[in-house]
């Protein structure tokens, strides 16, 4: 089909207009993407020119103890620091959701954390958890339990990175208030003159009708998950004993401090196709949870 003269100067000019976004998208995702995948296949390490070794890389990290330590780490933050991170920001939502006076003032604090610096908050919680002096520890003291060292043993490091993950939930607390405020009044209306309380209004109301934007958080949370490096680096550095060893930071090990970045990039990999197996298994379950209005 030929075009007019006045389709193809519309057509010259779409391409003018996305060219900066396609230009960034070539040069600082594409590219690079595509440069770690050869990378992951050469021994690097910046001084040096690559040198092809295959699968090598990928068979050394894959059989060693740092990357079983590194995966099982990550997946433990997964399985229960999402879950818990998720159930917080929804109960923040429910809170929340109320008319009532001065509540986008409480609106806005539940929501600040999720804007603060990752490190400054590594470092606000590193004093919060101070043994002894720390505001955790004396708050458990006024109830006679003893605090356990919770950046120092490798038992209770992971449970207090998930505690502090609850303080910056909020962030995800506007989508859940806009999918509570997509359900019909007239749903709850019709329940309460059937005798339903609140918790079963939630249970066959709320709950069935907020699934897809639990889902949504569900798959963004895990992602982010993976990708979980900044409270460790700053923290811990992997302590103790590499109980907060997670592939984020195992890979800014290799790339940057053992200057294997042939490894490093083949570990990225790794993490990016773990990342996509979780993922495609949450999609493949949604459809026996997730309830679609259309």
């Amino acid at each position: 089909m030929r075009l007019s003269g006045l389709q193809r100067k519309e057509e010259r000019l779409f391409y003018v207009f996305i060219s900066p976004w396609l230009i960034g998208f070539l040069a600082f995702y594409l590219i690079p993407i595509l440069a770690s995948l050869g990378l992951s296949l050469t021994e690097y390490n910046f001084f040096r020119p690559p040198q092809f070794v295959g699968l090598a890389n990928y068979a050394r990290l894959l059989t060693g103890e740092l990357f079983r330590v590194s995966l099982f780490n990550t997946l433990y933050m997964v399985v229960f620091g999402v879950p818990v991170w998720v159930a917080t920001a929804l109960g923040i939502a429910l809170l929340v959701n109320k008319e009532i006076r001065g509540i986008r003032v409480f609106r806005t604090g539940f929501y600040l954390p999720a804007v603060t610096s990752g490190v400054a908050v590594s470092v606000l919680w590193m004093y919060i958890f101070l043994p002894q002096f720390g505001l955790i520890p004396q708050l458990l003291s006024l109830v006679g339990l003893r605090s356990p060292f919770w950046l120092g043993d490798p038992r209770w490091v992971k449970p207090a990175f998930i505690i502090m993950g609850t303080w910056a939930a909020g962030g995800s607390m506007p989508i859940y208030l806009a999918g509570l405020k997509g359900i019909p009044k007239e749903l709850y209306e019709v329940a309460e003159l059937d005798g339903a309380g609140v918790v079963t209004k939630f249970r066959h109301i709320t709950l069935p009708l907020l699934t897809p934007v639990l889902f949504f958080n569900l798959v963004t949370g895990v992602i982010g998950s993976f990708q979980y490096f900044t409270q460790a680096y700053v923290m811990t550095a992997g302590g103790p004993v590499n109980a907060t060893l997670f592939l984020g930071l195992y890979i800014y090990r290799e790339a940057f401090e053992a200057l294997r970045m042939g490894s490093a990039c083949a570990l990225a990999w790794v993490l990016f196709f773990f990342t996509i197996a979780a993922t495609a298994v949450q999609f493949w379950g949604a459809r026996r949870w997730v309830y679609y209005e259309f």
